[in-house]
């Protein structure tokens, strides 16, 4: 038997002890996690790589969108990312393992991130940042608001690609 749906994140009412720009960003990974979970879990490490007309694999936005999300805040916190940032993106497009550890490091990702985000005060968030090897200026606000945007983004991607391969399925 199905579970009752839900209403999206930003519509149930949680989050409420958190500063509005941060609750809008976490609802937003919420949902991304949660329609990954439903679509993604499901797939074969075949299907997990596939890449139907070309496109960027399930698995790759899969491990892309923990790695963005820790080096997006890694500039809001006004870091430079590491070596080991750098390396692991190097390695996000690689074939992906499957779905359930994917899940997972997902999962974990947008727990650190939720945590970091928290961490941010609002009086913060006007504050400038750089982003990347040519320091592009943005604020903390903006680079908050990109890890909801891209997020969401490869999400979109993930769960559209999903969709087509499960529909490639023999029956």
């Amino acid at each position: 038997m199905d579970k009752p749906k839900l209403p999206e994140p930003w519509l149930r009412g949680t989050l409420t002890d958190v500063e509005p720009v941060q609750r809008a960003v976490l609802h937003a990974l919420e949902l991304a996690k949660e329609n990954l979970e439903h679509w993604c879990a499901d797939l074969t490490p075949e299907e997990l790589n596939a890449r139907p007309g070309g496109v960027a694999s399930v698995g790759f936005h899969l491990r892309h969108i923990p790695g963005s999300m820790d080096r997006l805040l890694t500039y809001a916190e006004g870091k430079l990312l590491t070596n080991e940032q750098i390396a692991a993106m190097k390695v996000e497009g690689e074939p992906a393992g499957g779905a359930s550890a994917l899940l997972s490091a997902l999962s974990n990702g947008v727990e650190s991130a939720s945590a970091r985000i928290r961490a941010f005060a609002a009086s913060s968030l006007s504050e400038p940042r750089t982003v990347g090897r040519q320091q592009m200026p943005t604020t903390v606000a903006g680079l908050l608001v990109h890890v909801a945007d891209h997020t969401q983004r490869h999400a979109g991607q993930a769960v559209t690609t999903a969709k087509i391969v499960k529909g490639n399925r023999q029956v």
